[in-house]
C-alpha cells in the first residue's frame, strides 16, 4: 500500500477532519482515507457507489442538477382498422 503525505493543512482543516473522524469512530488517517475514496468514487461514477445503484439511480443523479420537464403524452386516439385478405 502506498503511502500519502498531506504538508501545510490549516489548523482548522485539520480540527474539522479530527472531529469528523471522532464521529464516525475512525482515526483521522482512516477518515483522510474514506474521504478520499468517496470523493474519488464518486468522480468516475457519479454517485457515491456505483456498485449500489441501478443504471437510473445513477443517470438520474447525473443529470438531476440540469432539472427536468414535464412530459405531455398526447392522448390515444383509435387504431386504425387492420387489413382484410378476403
Amino acid at each position: 500500500m502506498t503511502s500519502l503525505t498531506i504538508r501545510d493543512i490549516e489548523p482548522s482543516l485539520a480540527e474539522r477532519l479530527r472531529l469528523r473522524a471522532a464521529e464516525h469512530g475512525l482515526s483521522v488517517e482512516a477518515e483522510a482515507y474514506s474521504i478520499l475514496k468517496g470523493a474519488l468514487d464518486q468522480q468516475t461514477f457519479g454517485t457515491a457507489s456505483a456498485a449500489d445503484s441501478d443504471l437510473y439511480t445513477r443517470i438520474h443523479a447525473r443529470f438531476a442538477s440540469l432539472g427536468g420537464g414535464d412530459v405531455v403524452i398526447a392522448p390515444r386516439e383509435t387504431g386504425r382498422e387492420p387489413p382484410r385478405f378476403d
